[in-house]
């Protein structure tokens, strides 16, 4: 029987952040001129005023302090609010897979794999920069890497999809060592001129790399025991940006082609789908929230990930039972349980459970239990 682990993860953090005080004064010199602007249709009752945001107001809806970007001076101009990032030629690396070879081969180097030997590169995330070629086969070449690579986007859930797609390679002897990669420039398509949600989001690219356990020679590696995916489909969380765009003569800088969702909705259908996702998936392994040491969740929210938990384990969990990096990192969509799991499991011991678990748009949610050999 082929067991699967986990043997290198890898995390690619922007030089550049933002601290909601500097968002929130970007933001709020923006409405200003906005509400300058429209000063006579707002008198005459014709339009509502914009309301200006806050560093206080942002922590309690999310727990979020600050967020790494890829570009600050963009985001914080009030007459842009959008990060600036150069086109690049086609015979340069492309954005995506600069950020991806930096994680990548900080996985690589954790696990002792040379790239040569890995036979699968999936690069999987919330959006890719173009449609074609694919950003994988471009880091596989980057990298030097064998096989072959795809792309494939499950918006917030791509990396555990990922992960059980290419656990499934190993398992049936196709490939003997995976490299995944999920570049999150979430940025790029955040609204932040929205108040409810321009606070959200942040850039970054996780990186993990999976073998089967017989050729693996890290110091540290975790078993795959199981994964389970799940969808359900919403609109509660939805971006209309696409190809279709320009025959359908719609707005290409309509608010819908950004990052739009009911928070409310989202937040009171997602979290008991999740945690009834990871109770049924623990138990089908005979495992139960008691025998979890580690829950590292989706990086969305501090209360959906706080009601998950209690709801997985039974009662409220400490910062080491389930850690939370949003507040430093925002959202970084599929990236951030894989931070959650690349920064805090050093205090695990041989035998030790827990769960990657992802959720967002779709809906979409996977469960990854994985013990440390």
């Amino acid at each position: 029987m082929t067991h699967v682990v986990i043997t290198g993860t890898g995390l690619y953090t922007p030089e550049h952040a933002i601290d909601n005080a500097s968002l929130v004064a970007a933001f709020n010199a923006w409405v200003d001129q906005e509400n300058d602007r429209h000063a006579e249709a707002i008198e005459q009752g014709q339009r509502e005023p914009l309301a200006h945001s806050s560093s206080e107001f942002i922590e309690k809806a999310s727990g979020i302090k600050s967020r790494y970007v890829l570009n600050a001076d963009g985001i914080l101009d009030p007459a842009r609010m959008r990060p600036k990032l150069p086109q690049r030629q086609n015979d340069e690396p492309s954005i995506q897979c600069s950020m991806a070879l930096s994680a990548a081969r900080e996985a690589l180097a954790s696990a002792r794999v040379d790239a040569g030997d890995i036979e699968l590169v999936i690069v999987a995330c919330s959006n890719l920069e173009r449609a074609y070629p694919a950003v994988a086969v471009e880091l596989q070449h980057a990298l030097g890497a064998g096989g072959y690579g795809f792309d494939m986007n499950v918006a917030c859930s791509s990396a555990t999809f990922a992960i059980e797609t290419a656990a499934n390679a190993i398992a049936s002897g196709s490939v003997k060592r995976a490299l995944i990669v999920n570049p999150e420039i979430c940025s790029a398509h955040l609204n932040f001129t929205d108040r409810d949600s321009h606070f959200i989001f942040g850039d970054a690219c996780t990186a993990m790399v999976l073998e089967d356990a017989a050729c693996a020679s890290a110091d540290e590696s975790y078993e795959i025991l199981g994964t389970r995916l799940t969808t359900a489909y919403s609109n509660a969380i939805r971006n209309n940006a696409g190809f279709l765009n320009r025959v359908t003569d719609s707005d290409p800088l309509a608010e819908d082609k950004l990052f739009v969702q009911e928070g409310r909705r989202v937040f009171r259908e997602v979290c008991p789908m999740v945690a009834s996702m990871i109770a049924q998936h623990l138990a089908s392994l005979e495992l139960q929230g008691s025998d979890l040491k580690r829950l590292w969740l989706h990086q969305a929210n501090r209360h959906m990930n706080d009601m998950i938990a209690r709801k997985v384990l039974g009662y409220d969990p400490s910062a080491e039972q389930a850690p939370i990096i949003l507040d430093r990192y925002a959202n970084t969509s599929s990236a951030g349980s894989i931070i959650a799991f690349h920064l805090h499991r050093e205090s695990l011991e041989a035998g030790d459970i827990g769960v990657i678990c992802s959720f967002g748009a779709g809906y979409s949610a996977g469960s990854v239990v994985v013990r440390r050999r």
